[in-house]
């Protein structure tokens, strides 16, 4: 018996921030819109609406930037409370057409619609009546692309926007003469650098990437990157949607109002985060094994260390031990536009990984185990009587060595 042909939907929000603000106020509607700090304070633009996006502003640019290209833009502080609310609406109607959601982002997500076929239709059928379902019930638009895998489909859904459908073809040669023309840089994993590698080698489109000898180009760019690149250039991509939805890292940052000088601010900063890091972690349910730091300088540079933990930990000491002696480590005599704290190799299991420790070397973990139930004790001490109830001192703020040794 043939298997049944996979059909993949990319649905991805027009504008979200923007548009759930204009749909909240309709006194904003068909006006350039900005969500993020206002230009006369530091901040960036986290999103810009259609009519703003002609000026030239997008997401990131620095607000003072976007109110010099468009004067008349209308800057809004975000709503992340009402933007996720919206974000959970959408993805209950994705869940009513099929099981397979793997959301990417608050306002896109990928849906396996390939057994949804016999109840709702074929595609793009089922394309139109989310689309549709989304209109009725946020007022706002989707545009969805429509394929017989994830590569495919993603692509899809950003040839027509705003409020678009775009149905790729199914047949392999119709396939690769759709993707023909299409600029290199539109592929999956290929980057500014990889990017200006493949022109440099006469390959500006991914039809020239389709006819390229393979062996050049797994000289260029390595046998793993190649080989990668030749199939998803022929629209070849094996993935499956992953509906595992576990926490892969938490992370805390803040932008400083002013360019930051002070060691003692930056430091007290850093440590407010770290705490807020250290709740989240522990109200999860989850330890981590590796601690992060971020430091962007005043120049917009930026850099990121971490260390690894000899046991996995969810403890307010020992993040701030590990976070503080990285900090200490990084810390220039520069002014800090934004820093930042976060945790990955997250595990629901303080246990050492026992594939790395022999009998010999297995660390003592009652220092560990007092932490973290004095973490937990204060957790409760404040849930009952606010945050403030408990002082920190400072007995542990400056390790003498690295904690992670």
């Amino acid at each position: 018996m043939k298997p049944k042909q996979t059909l993949f939907l990319h649905v991805d929000m027009d504008a979200f921030f923007t548009s759930v603000e204009q749909y909240d106020h309709p006194e904003l509607r068909d006006k350039p819109i900005v969500v993020g700090a206002p230009p006369d304070q530091r901040g960036v633009v986290a999103a810009a609406s259609y009519e703003a996006r002609k000026f030239g502003i997008h997401s990131a640019m620095p607000s003072r930037t976007a109110f010099q290209k468009c004067p008349e833009a209308i800057f809004v502080p975000h709503n992340m409370a009402r933007y996720k609310e919206v974000s959970q609406q959408i993805m209950r109607i994705f869940g009513s057409y099929t099981p397979l959601v793997q959301p990417l982002s608050i306002d896109e997500a990928f849906l396996d619609v390939t057994g949804s076929q016999r109840l709702f239709g074929d595609g793009p059928t089922i394309a139109e009546k989310i689309r549709s379902d989304i209109f009725e019930q946020t007022g706002l638009t989707a545009s969805v692309g429509v394929a017989l895998n994830m590569f495919l489909a993603k692509l899809a859904s950003d040839m027509d926007k705003p409020d678009g459908l775009t149905l790729v073809p199914f047949d392999q040669t119709a396939i690769e003469r759709f993707l023909a023309p299409l600029p290199i840089g539109r592929i999956w994993g290929i980057g500014k650098v990889t990017q200006k590698k493949l022109l440099s080698l006469g390959i500006p489109t991914i039809g020239k990437l389709q006819q390229f000898d393979f062996q050049i180009l797994e000289q260029a760019v390595g046998t793993r990157a190649a080989k990668t690149f030749s199939r998803l250039a022929r629209g070849i991509d094996e993935r499956t949607i992953q509906t595992d939805t576990e926490e892969k890292s938490i992370s805390n940052e803040t932008t400083f109002k002013d360019d930051a000088t002070d060691h003692d601010q930056i430091e007290a900063t850093y440590k407010r985060l770290i705490d807020k890091v250290a709740g989240r972690l522990r109200k999860a349910g989850l330890y981590t094994t590796t601690v992060h730091l971020k430091i962007r300088w005043d120049d917009f540079s930026t850099i990121t260390r971490q260390i690894r933990l000899p046991l996995p930990c969810c403890d307010d000491t020992t993040l701030r031990e590990t976070g503080i002696f990285l900090l200490h480590d990084n810390l220039r005599h520069r002014p800090v536009r934004l820093i930042g704290f976060g945790v990955s190799g997250l595990t629901e299991t303080d246990a050492p990984p026992t594939a790395q420790l022999s009998l010999f070397d297995s660390p003592d973990t009652t220092q560990h185990e007092k932490r973290t139930r004095l973490s937990r004790t204060t957790d409760a001490i404040k849930q009952k009587f606010g945050n403030r109830s408990i002082q920190r001192g400072s007995a542990m703020e400056k390790p003498p060595h690295d904690p992670a040794k």
